[in-house]
C-alpha cells in the first residue's frame, strides 16, 4: 500500500514542480531581457558621450561624420558602417565609411583589379559611387524615410552579390538620421561580428543611435553657424572701425567757412564717403560719394577711392579734371555692376565761387537770400555726368561737365546722398528733395551743425519707426 501513497503524493507533487521550472525558465529570461535592455542602454549612453565629445572639440562635418560611424561600430558590433547623404541631382553617395561597407553596385573588372589595397579602395568606390534615392535598400530608407533590417541579407534577392567574400553581406540595418524636419543621410551597418545576424533588438538600438547622431549634426551645423556669425561680427566690427577711420575725425578749419559733416550707416558699415582736400589757404575741396551696394564690398571699394581721390585732388585746378582722372584709375578695379556716384566741389573763398562737377550724385543745394527783394530761395544746381566705372572713359569724360556757382556770405550749400531724399516712412512715400529744400531754407542764417541736426530730425520724423534703408550722408557749409 505504500507505493500507492507514495504515487499520490508525486501527483500532487510534479504539477508543483512544474510551475517552480517554468517559473525559474522564466526568470532567467526576464534577467537576460534586462540584461539586453542594460547593455543597450549603455550602449546609447555610451554613443551619446561619443557625439559629445565631438561636439566639444569642434570637428568639421566630415570629421563628425568619420566619428559617427566608429561609434555605431563600436556599439552594434558590427564589421562596418557608411553614412549616405543625397546629393543636389537626387542621388546617394557615401561620405563617410568605416570597414569593408560592400560597395552599393557590383564592381567593375577593372575595379576588381585593384582590390589589392582593399579598404582604402572601397572607401573611394563609395564615395565615387552615387546611385538615385529609391534604388536598394539605403535608396529605399532616403525615399521613405523608414528604416529596414534584412536579418538575412544573403538570401534577400534585391541585394547586390559580391565575389570576393570580405564584401558578402549577411545581414544589414539602414536608417534614416533625422531630425525633427530634416534628414541628414541614412546611416547603414553590415554583418555583426562572429557571423552573427541582426535582431529586432539591434534595429531598434541602431534607430536610437541615429536619432542621438541626427541631434549632433544639427547642434554641430547649430554652431559652426554660430561661429561663423561671431566672427563675422567680428569682421564687420573691425571694418566698421576701419571705415570711422577713414573718415574725417573733424571738420577743416577755413576762415570764413563754417562746416559740419553727418554720416550714418544704414548697417555695420556702409558705402557712403564724405571728405575734405585743403588746396591752399583760401581754397577747399569737398566731396561727397556713394558706391553701389553695401557691406564690407562697398566700404573696401569706398577706402579704395577716397586713396585715390586723396592722391588726384592736389593736382587738378578744375574738378572736373580730378574726376576723369579718378575714373580711369577707378575703372581698372571695379567689377561690372559695381559703380560709384560723386559730388567733387572746390571752394574759392576769394573768388566767392564754388566750382562743382558731379558723377551722377545727386544735385547740390544752394540756400541764397536773394538782394532784390530779400526772400530765402533754396535752389538745386544741374549739371551732366556720368558715375565713376559705369561706362567707358571717353564716353565719361566727355559727359562731365564743370558748374560755376557764386558763393557769398550767407550762402548755405549742402551736399548729401540719396540716403537722405529717399528715405520712406511707413506709407512707401520719399522724404524727398523738396522736403529737404524747405528744412535748409527754414533753417537760413543758423550755424550748419543746428542745420543738419534739423534735416536729420525731420528725416527721423518722417520715416516714423521704418528702418532706415540707405546710409545717410549730409555736408552742410555756411559762408559767413
Amino acid at each position: 500500500m505504500w507505493w500507492i501513497l507514495l504515487l499520490g503524493m508525486l501527483a500532487g507533487v510534479l504539477p508543483v514542480l512544474g510551475l517552480l521550472v517554468r517559473a525559474r525558465r522564466e526568470s532567467d529570461r526576464l534577467t537576460v531581457e534586462n540584461q539586453q535592455l542594460a547593455q543597450d542602454r549603455q550602449r546609447l549612453v555610451d554613443f551619446m558621450h561619443h557625439m559629445t565629445e565631438a561636439l566639444g572639440e569642434g570637428l568639421s562635418q566630415q570629421e563628425l561624420h568619420q566619428r559617427i560611424v566608429h561609434a555605431s561600430i563600436l556599439c552594434t558590433g558590427a564589421l562596418s558602417a557608411c553614412i549616405f547623404q543625397e546629393t543636389e541631382r537626387r542621388t546617394m553617395r557615401g561620405v563617410a565609411v568605416e570597414g569593408l561597407f560592400p560597395p552599393h553596385r557590383p564592381l567593375s573588372d577593372e575595379q576588381k583589379a585593384r582590390l589589392v589595397t582593399r579598404a582604402r579602395f572601397i572607401e573611394q568606390v563609395l564615395k565615387s559611387e552615387e546611385f538615385p534615392v529609391g534604388e536598394g535598400v539605403v535608396g529605399r530608407v532616403a525615399r521613405s524615410g523608414q528604416g529596414e533590417l534584412l536579418v538575412d541579407a544573403a538570401a534577400d534577392p534585391r541585394m547586390v552579390r559580391h565575389d570576393d567574400p570580405a564584401l558578402v553581406v549577411r545581414s544589414v540595418i539602414a536608417v534614416p538620421l533625422r531630425f525633427r524636419d530634416r534628414v541628414f543621410g541614412v546611416l547603414a551597418v553590415t554583418n555583426p561580428a562572429g557571423d552573427q545576424r541582426f535582431t529586432e533588438a539591434d534595429f531598434t538600438l541602431l534607430q536610437s543611435l541615429a536619432e542621438q547622431a541626427a541631434l549632433a549634426l544639427h547642434n554641430a551645423e547649430f554652431l559652426h553657424l554660430q561661429i561663423e556669425k561671431r566672427q563675422l561680427d567680428v569682421d564687420l566690427s573691425i571694418a566698421s572701425g576701419v571705415q570711422q577711420m577713414l573718415l574725417p575725425g573733424s571738420t577743416p578749419a577755413v576762415a570764413g567757412l563754417r562746416l559740419d559733416a553727418r554720416y550714418a550707416a544704414a548697417q555695420r558699415i556702409g558705402g557712403d564717403l564724405y571728405d575734405f582736400f585743403t588746396l591752399g589757404e583760401r581754397r577747399l575741396g569737398v566731396v561727397v560719394a556713394d558706391v553701389s551696394g553695401k557691406g564690407i564690398a562697398a566700404s573696401l571699394l569706398m577706402a579704395i577711392c577716397r586713396t585715390n581721390l586723396r592722391q588726384i585732388a592736389p593736382r587738378h585746378e578744375s574738378p572736373v579734371g580730378a574726376l576723369v582722372e579718378l575714373n580711369r584709375v577707378m575703372s581698372a578695379n571695379l567689377q561690372p555692376g559695381l559703380y560709384i556716384t560723386l559730388l567733387y566741389a572746390i571752394i574759392d573763398l576769394d573768388r566767392e565761387t564754388v566750382s562743382l562737377a558731379r558723377a551722377g550724385h545727386e544735385q547740390p543745394l544752394f540756400v541764397r537770400r536773394e538782394a532784390a527783394d530779400g526772400l530765402v530761395r533754396a535752389e538745386y544746381v544741374p549739371s551732366e555726368g556720368m558715375a565713376v566705372g559705369m561706362v567707358p572713359g571717353d564716353l565719361f569724360d566727355g559727359c562731365v561737365e564743370e558748374r560755376v556757382e557764386p558763393l557769398r556770405r550767407g550762402d548755405v550749400l549742402v551736399l548729401y546722398t540719396d540716403g537722405i531724399t529717399e528715405a520712406a516712412n511707413e506709407e512707401g512715400k520719399e522724404f524727398s528733395g523738396s522736403r529737404l529744400a524747405d528744412s535748409v531754407r527754414a533753417l537760413y542764417g543758423r550755424p550748419p551743425r543746428e542745420i543738419n541736426d534739423a534735416v536729420l530730425e525731420a528725416v527721423h520724423r518722417f520715416a516714423g519707426e521704418t528702418p532706415q534703408r540707405d546710409d545717410y550722408t549730409l555736408v552742410t557749409l555756411v559762408r559767413e
